[in-house]
């Protein structure tokens, strides 16, 4: 009778901390779509051209890269948790500095605060995340990527509802990060570590990682983001300026594409039980890529809405699969996961640069050119799709 009663108190001390990082992605989608369907009025404020746009992201994107590896030094001694609390308090900050700063440094030092924030909260999150997932035994990794959709949702509705609303007040949305942070995540206690005092010990086990495979499911992850990116971040501005939709309808580029994401991604799980992930993986990289060329050759603005929603629905389900091999693959203590789940976070921001800066470069004349990029790389997942098989095998 003990042992069933500690079972069932740490199944629900579990879903308690499931709750609360649930939350923490909740809050990263919720703030990044807040800032991405207001790049048309920022770029507006600040009179910035596309190359302009461009240079701003990938000041973003390499600045999380930054706060990723920072967060991988610092998970060495400090836990994921205090670490994911510093990031949700840095988005906040710098998301609410973006929008409210009337300055141009004040506006750099808040691109500078969230990016850094960016890439801790990126890394901390996965890494509760896979924790959890391993102790519950069974795939739930989806479902937090599907809670950062809903957060999305909720950023982009926000935007709609608020369209005449000056830009000074949709700074607070940084304020739900600050509340975000006293979420209860998971202490590292509870994932029993195994020397978390010792870097050398961390070290040693992150250097017997099957880095190979782990390295064919990271370039899955880097042509996810870099469609994902390419169409949150510049999906709004291509309404607004290459279809001329209305200004308070420009968040549409992103709304429809997060509530097919969320669908997918909620039936997640289901989807590879039944079909196997390389099966999934090819069937949404086609529907991506048709929603891509839809897109492109979009002659108005509702059609372009629908090809963003066709890349949403196919692209969704590659980022938590490609979390569940990397952990799966690295498998042992949660340093040895840890380790592995921040350094796997990187091909984050090398697909993000990818998508940010890639589209808005290929696409400074004629926007409509910088979404083909991601319709070609996003088909390679038709050949990185086997490596999603291999993982548990490995992991065995």
């Amino acid at each position: 009778m003990p042992d069933l009663e500690r079972a069932w108190v740490g199944r629900h001390g579990l879903a308690r901390h499931r709750l609360a990082v649930a939350t923490a992605f909740a809050t990263q989608g919720f703030v990044f779509i807040g800032l991405t369907t207001r790049l048309p009025d920022l770029k507006d404020r600040w009179d910035l051209s596309e190359l302009d746009v461009s240079g701003v992201l990938l000041v973003i994107v390499l600045l999380a890269g930054a706060g990723s590896v920072l967060c991988e030094r610092l998970a060495r001694r400090t836990a994921s948790a205090a670490l994911l609390r510093t990031g949700l308090l840095l988005i906040g900050a710098g998301a609410a500095a973006m929008l409210a700063v009337d300055v141009w440094p004040g506006f750099l030092l808040g691109v500078g605060v969230y990016g850094v924030g960016l890439g801790m909260v990126d890394a901390a999150t996965n890494m509760q995340a896979v924790a959890i997932e391993r102790g519950y035994g069974r795939p739930i990794l989806p479902s937090f990527h599907g809670a950062w959709t809903f957060g999305g949702l909720l950023g982009a509705g926000l935007t709609l509802l608020t369209a005449g609303v000056g830009l000074g007040w949709s700074a607070g949305i940084g304020l739900v990060a600050v509340v975000a942070a006293g979420a209860a995540f998971l202490p590292r206690s509870v994932t029993a570590p195994v020397d978390d005092a010792d870097p050398e010990v961390v070290a040693a086990l992150a250097a017997s990682v099957p880095w190979r495979p782990i390295l064919m499911v990271g370039l899955g992850m880097v042509v996810f983001y870099m469609v994902d990116t390419a169409a949150q971040a510049w999906g709004a501005v291509y309404l607004d300026e290459v279809l001329d939709a209305p200004s308070r309808w420009v968040a549409l580029a992103t709304l429809p594409y997060l509530l097919a994401s969320l669908v997918v991604r909620l039936a997640g799980d289901r989807l590879v039980r039944r079909y196997d992930a390389p099966p999934v993986l090819r069937t949404g990289a086609v529907v991506a890529c048709t929603g891509l060329v839809v897109v492109t050759c979009a002659p108005t603005w509702p059609v372009a809405v629908l090809g963003f929603t066709l890349v949403g629905a196919g692209i969704s389900v590659v980022a938590p699969l490609s979390f569940s091999a990397a952990a799966s693959l690295a498998g042992g203590s949660v340093e040895r996961v840890d380790a592995v789940i921040a350094r796997f976070n990187q091909f984050n921001y090398v697909g993000g640069l990818a998508g940010a800066v890639l589209t808005g470069v290929v696409g400074a004349d004629e926007l409509r050119l910088g979404f083909v990029a991601p319709a070609v790389f996003v088909l390679g997942l038709l050949v990185l799709a086997r490596w999603f098989r291999a993982a548990p095998d490995a992991a065995r």
